[in-house]
């Protein structure tokens, strides 16, 4: 059997590897175009910054070392430019010339290009997707001493991109045409990020859609949202499209955003073609819509099972959940499965809670905040996402819930989970298991309103605002109008609060303001908990004055 493979680095090279452990005689060939395979996309970012100090660090593997481990015959440099599905065979264009080379199992895995906009292929407009590319910025960097660049993207690269740029001593602008950064999470979570990149001197253009790039003598210039940048240089990160033009020419089957359409065996609409990574379209565990994740995971886990069933193993690829997680400056953030957007645009109806959680015990030495926001269904409680930003132990909590979500977990099912606890590590009721909690609440009937429902509540004359903070933290900062009782004087201050009226409780977190709900319930008053507290309101309200864009008088920007 003779396989050839489209694509050296995650699909492409893993596919190989498992198709040698699983078969010694097949003749396995692996064509990239590019001269590297193998290599850590994830990485690129932090050897511009000098996190990772050694470009042999990567690439987790050479053509020599495949050869001698997996005897597999790697070309780099070599582009594959036809598929001929009915000769069974693809054309090769090297610096020498081209030729043509014979298959009986074909693996496409090219991965996704970047999106890059007209006036975007000058010297110093720079993507970051190779390893080349990673090596012409740092190469640049070190021969013209740029002060000024311009970032094109907050997404992952974009983000990346930007915090290792700053640590180079580079002043950096975040042009981003939406009105956060990271589109995969919610706004309100969103805003944790701005004032993080804010806080390390990175200048953010939100809202600012690139509509135009431009080299100048000695720079570059960015046409966004009505306005132009100035810079050295400029990282454009705006996304990618599948690379699917010889899937296109060669007649498969094409999907979303021309995507390869694979079954669940990774086969595509040829027998004898599979397709594996970003250039492929798969299933949403959740909502069963198509999807795109341009992910290492997702593509490792399909390049092993087009091997397997290449081989004769019956394999699956079940589909994904965007599982994620990116370090920005000092705050990590990590999510998993859907936001509040993608629940609405699949019809499903759901709530949010959202926790203000330390990682670990608050007695024990170094304990830090996180903000956890789970989403679930409304009817039964069944997790649909979730969003954390904070630090230490943010990654763990997503991957709990990550894994809650691919078992079909509901909140009941969380307060359950039986996680490891010692002071240093966790709390004896872990921010997970909190969630499970307080989703119950919800759905036992602890009404809550959120930070956009402030402008109808404020506008609302039956609404009694109530904050039953310290008087300290209330002359810090308040709701207008607010009275405020602190919690543990509520009882004795029931006679002060309007029975003819809803009373809208808040705290700093949400907590208080929780056991003032159940203090309100019992006693007959109509409650609904401020979700996120003070400090989730003051998050967004400084990312409106920071940002200076159009906002309500409560403080929040009018589009929300």
């Amino acid at each position: 059997m003779k396989v050839v493979i489209i694509g050296g680095v995650a699909g492409g090279a893993t596919a190989a590897a498992r198709l040698r452990r699983l078969n010694e005689q097949a003749e396995i060939i692996i064509f990239e175009r590019s001269g590297y395979i193998s290599y850590a996309n994830c990485g690129l970012p932090y050897y511009i910054g000098g996190e990772i100090e050694r470009r042999s660090a990567l690439t987790l593997q050479t053509p020599a070392s495949f050869k001698d481990r997996f005897n597999i015959d790697v070309r780099v440099n070599s582009e594959v430019t036809e598929i001929d599905r009915a000769a069974k065979q693809v054309t090769v264009r090297t610096a020498g010339g081209t030729y043509k080379e014979s298959y009986d199992k074909l693996i496409y895995c090219p991965g996704a290009k970047p999106i890059v906009p007209e006036g975007g292929n000058g010297e110093r407009f720079f993507t970051l997707r190779t390893v080349e590319d990673t090596f012409a910025i740092d190469d640049f960097i070190r021969a013209n001493a740029p002060r000024t660049a311009v970032v094109c993207g907050g997404g992952f690269i974009g983000l990346e991109a930007a915090e290792n740029l700053v640590h180079r001593g580079i002043s950096v602008t975040l042009v981003q045409g939406m009105d956060q950064v990271l589109p995969q999470i919610d706004y309100d979570m969103a805003c944790f990020l701005h004032s993080e990149l804010r806080k390390n001197s990175v200048k953010l253009a939100l809202s600012s859609f690139v509509s135009g790039l431009e080299s100048v003598e000695k720079g570059i210039i960015v046409h966004a949202g009505g306005r132009s940048f100035a810079a050295d240089f400029a990282i454009v990160a705006l996304g990618v499209m599948p690379e699917t033009h010889l899937a296109e020419q060669a007649g498969l089957q094409l999907g979303i955003k021309k995507a390869v359409v694979t079954d669940e065996h990774m086969r595509t609409s040829d027998p004898d073609i599979y397709a594996a990574g970003d250039a492929v379209q798969v299933k949403n565990i959740i909502t069963g819509q198509n999807a795109l994740f341009s992910l290492a995971g997702p593509a490792n886990k399909q390049g092993r099972i087009v091997a397997d069933n290449i081989c004769g193993k019956s394999s699956c690829y079940a589909g994904g959940q965007g599982s994620s997680v990116i370090k920005v400056f000092g705050v990590t953030c990590a999510f998993t499965g859907l936001n509040m957007a993608a629940a609405a645009r699949a019809g499903i109806e759901c709530d949010r809670v959202v926790l203000f959680a330390a990682n670990h015990a608050t007695y024990y030495p170094g304990a830090r905040n996180m903000t956890l926001k789970v989403i679930f269904d409304k009817d039964d409680g069944k997790i649909l996402g979730a969003q954390a930003v904070g630090y230490e132990g943010v990654d763990k909590r997503i991957d709990v819930l990550a894994a809650a979500i691919k078992a079909g977990m509901t909140a009941f099912d969380l307060q359950e989970l039986d996680l490891c606890y010692a002071p240093p590590y966790s709390s004896a009721k872990d921010p997970v298991n909190m969630a499970g909690y307080v989703i119950e609440d919800v759905l036992g009937g602890i009404k809550q309103f959120h930070w956009n429902d402030l402008p109808a509540v404020l506008a609302d004359k039956n609404a009694f605002l109530l904050d039953v903070r310290t008087p300290e933290e209330y002359a810090e900062g308040h709701f207008e109008g607010a009275v405020n009782i602190p919690v543990d004087s509520l009882r004795v201050g029931l006679e002060k609060l309007p029975r003819d009226k809803k009373i809208y409780v808040n705290c700093h977190s949400g907590l208080r303001s929780y056991i003032a709900c159940r203090i309100l319930m019992a006693n007959g008053f109509e409650c609904y908990n401020f979700s996120g507290g003070y400090r989730l309101y003051a998050a967004v309200r400084g990312e409106a004055e920071a940002g200076d864009v159009p906002r309500h008088p409560c403080g929040i920007p009018v589009e929300k």
